[in-house]
């Protein structure tokens, strides 16, 4: 009789804790779909001003479908007086070898760090990561003088360089690489194997996950980098698209479909590259974690 009440009282627990953990599981997806929809609204009011009347932007309450499809302010945005068009390329340019560089210097320097064993590994690696902590606008001056001295400012050099060397991408990768079985490159070496082979052919076709994250991490940072091109660039014909808006903002003045119109054309990339690349993203935070 005894064993009966105890069994009952553990059936009782039991459903009690698959409620209570139902209820939980239901406010945290709750709360998050809020979360995610505050985040969203901004954006969904970016696009519908871009596609309204300037009179009609401001109206309450706010008419999130438009009454008028104005998709002339695109167009205007794209042939008006600003290079529009210009700025799109000189950022594509910038971010494309910007984001190249980056990735391969970090995959070389998280697998000679993972990899290699050398005299003073692990001080040369939390050395490195160190400069992580210095704010990037300490270094704004003697970037400019050296760039200076070198002669490269007013280039789009000045801007690519800063950005093809990152201590989170090295980070990133080394960590990437640690979880890989070593008995890989060893086995390569004993077969002749030289680092760079073992790099190229081994470990970076293993590593797409975190190289897909470190590209779409470097893209953002550098599409959407102002204070840079703002130091270093002087001339209307080397803005990016940052700058570009800074400046259509000045030309268009208050007219505030045209610069929605100029901001979803500049969040496009951003968004395309994402949804690419969202797949390997999710998997390397899976995979690489904070583990090592």
């Amino acid at each position: 009789m005894g064993q009966l009440h105890v069994k009952a009282a553990e059936e009782r627990f039991a459903l009690s804790l698959a409620q209570r953990q139902g209820w939980g599981k239901l406010f945290y997806t709750v709360g998050t779909c809020l979360i995610g929809l505050l985040m969203i609204i901004p954006f969904v009011w970016m696009l519908s001003s871009s596609l309204k009347r300037e009179s009609d932007i401001f109206v309450y309450p706010i008419q999130w479908i438009p009454k008028v499809w104005q998709f002339s302010n695109f167009r205007e945005v794209w042939q008006g007086s600003a290079p529009f068009g210009l700025f799109y390329i000189n950022s594509i340019l910038v971010t494309f070898w910007t984001v190249l560089i980056q990735v391969l210097t970090s995959t070389m320097a998280g697998y000679a760090f993972a990899k290699i064993n050398f005299r003073g590994r692990s001080f040369w690696f939390l050395l490195y990561l160190a400069t992580m902590i210095i704010p990037p606008q300490v270094t704004l001056i003697p970037k400019f003088i050296l760039f200076n001295w070198l002669g490269l400012l007013n280039t789009h050099i000045s801007i690519i360089l800063p950005g093809a060397f990152s201590a989170f991408g090295v980070f990133m990768l080394r960590q990437f690489f640690v979880t890989l079985p070593s008995e890989l490159s060893e086995s390569a070496r004993i077969d002749g194997a030289n680092e760079f082979r073992i790099w190229s052919q081994i470990m970076m076709p293993l590593a797409k996950p975190a190289i897909a994250s470190l590209i779409i991490l470097a893209f953002v940072w550098t599409w959407n980098d102002y204070m840079t091109p703002l130091v270093f660039l002087r001339s209307k014909e080397l803005y990016t698209i940052p700058l570009g808006l800074d400046y259509f903002m000045d030309d268009s003045g208050t007219e505030y479909s045209l610069i929605m119109a100029a901001a979803v054309s500049a969040v496009v990339p951003l968004i395309a590259v994402y949804f690419i690349g969202q797949k390997f993203f999710i998997e390397s935070i899976a995979a690489s974690g904070i583990k090592g």
